[in-house]
This record gives structure tokens, C-alpha cells and sequence, in this order.
């Protein structure tokens, strides 16, 4: 199954993968949202999706397929090639990333390796990785700090990403405006963050919000 927010790639690829006599296109999805529904009404034995959907990322996506069916595979498609975002994908539970550059046979080559219980890694995302462990740097730093937030704070952490204020936000999760400012002073204390513009950008990066969702709450 295809998650893919740009229909003439999405179309693409559907073209390119069903001229294989081996594979089969059951189901596509334009956003992370739309896909689990579709994924559970079609039961794909792999879904490849970009990082950057709207709607929820395909981080957050792979992170929920990934406790919904535990034996899915998944093959993250994307033109992201920061280590933060590698790492992400990884630990969320991906089990290939390929860079939307690769050659028709890589990607071919990622899509049968995964199907068959390995893990791939294109060239480039695989150097990366190597030089993040032999050289930890802030990236990786962050990823680990990502992983210290609570449920509760990174929900706070992506309604202050998108805009809300503290009441807005108090409301939306049913608590008062001094959880949520301690939740918000907490975040920022773990994640080293100073301003509203420094969470924003945290949250982007790490796949919790997307930049169209800010463009929608600006309108």
C-alpha cells in the first residue's frame, strides 16, 4: 500500500511497482489519517509512506501501525535525509528508508528485502547512521531527549507548535491553564527550548506537526 500525499508520485509509483509480476498495489492513501482505515480494510503486507504527510506524519503513522499490527512492514519513501529524521523513522519502527533519488532498482531492491524480513538501508541513510553512533552529535542528543517527553507534554508540545494558547489548550485536553504551563515549562526544560518559534521548528523536525498544519491555523 502507498501513503503519498502528491498524487502524480503516488500514481508513479503505482505505475513502476505493477510492472513487477511479484507485486501488487492494493491500496493507497493521500494522508496519514486516511491510511489506517484503508490499511485495515485492505491488509497490506507492506506500506511504503513518505515522512512529511498531512495530517499526522508518517512517523506518528509508522509508531501507530506498528502497535496496531505488530508484523506489518514498513518502508519509509522519502526526500529527508537528516539524521534526526532517519532516527526517528527507525525508532518509530520502520524497517527500510529509501531516499526518493534511488534508482528504480534500489527501491525495488528495498521493497523485496523488507518483504523478507531484513532491514534496508539506501547507501547514504546507512552512512548516516554509522557516523551517528561512531559520532554521536545534537541531533542524536535531541532523539534521546525526544524520548524523555510524557504523552501528556507532547501533546502540549504540538498544540504550542501549532499555535494554541495555553487556555485554548487547557480546553482541548480537559485540564486546568496551570497543568499546561507546567507541562509547557517541563518540555521546554527537557528539550532545551526558549520561544514558541524553537518548539515549532522541534516539533517540524521531529515529524509531530507539519508545516502545511501551520499554514492552515495561520489561514
Amino acid at each position: 500500500m502507498l501513503v503519498e500525499d502528491h498524487a502524480i508520485l503516488r500514481e508513479g509509483l503505482r505505475a513502476l511497482l505493477e510492472l513487477e509480476p511479484d507485486l501488487r498495489i492494493v491500496g493507497e492513501a493521500a494522508n496519514g489519517l486516511d491510511a489506517v482505515p484503508t490499511i485495515e480494510a485492505v491488509g497490506p503486507d507492506l506500506v511504503i509512506t513518505d515522512i512529511a504527510l498531512p495530517g499526522r506524519s508518517g512517523i506518528e503513522l509508522i509508531g501507530c501501525l506498528r502497535q496496531l499490527h505488530p508484523t506489518l512492514k514498513m518502508l519509509v519513501l522519502t526526500a529527508h535525509n537528516s539524521e534526526e529524521y532517519i532516527r526517528a523513522a527507525l525508532n518509530a519502527g520502520t524497517h527500510g528508508y529509501v531516499l526518493k533519488d534511488a534508482s528504480r532498482a534500489e527501491l525495488l531492491q528495498a521493497i523485496r528485502a523488507v518483504l523478507g524480513g531484513q532491514t534496508y538501508l539506501c547507501a547514504s541513510v546507512t552512512a548516516k547512521v554509522v557516523t551517528g553512533y561512531l559520532r554521536p552529535n545534537s541531533a542524536s542528543l535531541a532523539l534521546s531527549a525526544v524520548e524523555l517527553v510524557t504523552e501528556r507534554e507532547r501533546e502540549v508540545l504540538t498544540r504550542v507548535a501549532l499555535g494554541r494558547s495555553n487556555k485554548l489548550i487547557a480546553r482541548e485536553l480537559s485540564v486546568s491553564v496551570k497543568t499546561v504551563e507546567k507541562h509547557r515549562a517541563n518540555l521546554m526544560r527537557k528539550l532545551t527550548l526558549h520561544n514558541t518559534a524553537a518548539v515549532t521548528r522541534f516539533a517540524i523536525r521531529h515529524g509531530m506537526v507539519n508545516a502545511g498544519d501551520l499554514e492552515v491555523i495561520a489561514d
